[in-house]
């Protein structure tokens, strides 16, 4: 079975100050939708390169430049697409480690804690205690005045159960773009018809 697991490394040294989850649950609520471009570094030290679509609530799509595979998000399921090897593995978005950046109203109260702040960034830790199977999240903000909410994603890294540890870096991003035509669906490798939400 593959293994998911999505991406922060970035971040600066600075000393920790207290800094409300309320503002990153208003910066990501703000988010309606937004494009970049991503470099992602997998456990194994692999980088690749690619562009990322996301539109909430609960739609992702991680195109991949060179790699012939796939991750996209409907609403309701995440799906791993492998061209390669012709696999599908699909997850609740809910259940998985982008489903806090996902969600209608993040509720990060019970499941992130404040980590790191400088004058320029905040980095925020994400794990749910009664799954710990599921990970943690770490994601990375920028202080930017014309973000939503003032907080520009950056990043996140993902560790998940066994230790594997995965970097997104994301560059370029535009907030708030229409999305209304992008395909959040997927071609299926295991038969010839197009699944689409």
């Amino acid at each position: 079975m593959i293994k998911l697991a999505l991406p922060v490394a970035l971040l600066l040294a600075a000393p920790a100050l207290a800094a409300p989850l309320d503002d990153v649950a208003a910066s990501l609520k703000a988010t309606t939708s937004l494009s970049a471009d991503f470099v992602q570094t997998d456990p194994t030290g692999a980088v690749e390169n690619g562009k990322l679509l996301l539109a909430r609530p609960g739609r992702v799509r991680f195109s991949y430049d060179k790699a012939p595979k796939l991750i996209v998000a409907d609403g309701k399921k995440l799906t791993f697409v492998d061209y390669k090897v012709r696999q599908v593995s699909q997850w609740p978005v809910k259940t998985t480690p982008l489903g806090i950046l996902l969600a209608t109203a993040p509720d990060l109260a019970s499941v992130a804690k404040v980590i790191e702040v400088t004058d320029r960034s905040l980095l925020i830790e994400a794990a749910d205690p009664k799954r710990p199977e599921f990970g943690s999240l770490k994601i990375g903000f920028r202080k930017d005045a014309s973000a939503p909410g003032g907080l520009a994603l950056a990043g996140w890294t993902a560790r998940d159960a066994q230790g594997g540890v995965s970097v997104v870096q994301l560059s370029n991003v535009r907030y708030n773009a229409d999305l209304s035509k992008a395909d959040f669906g997927f071609r299926d490798p295991r038969r010839s018809a197009v699944t689409r939400p």
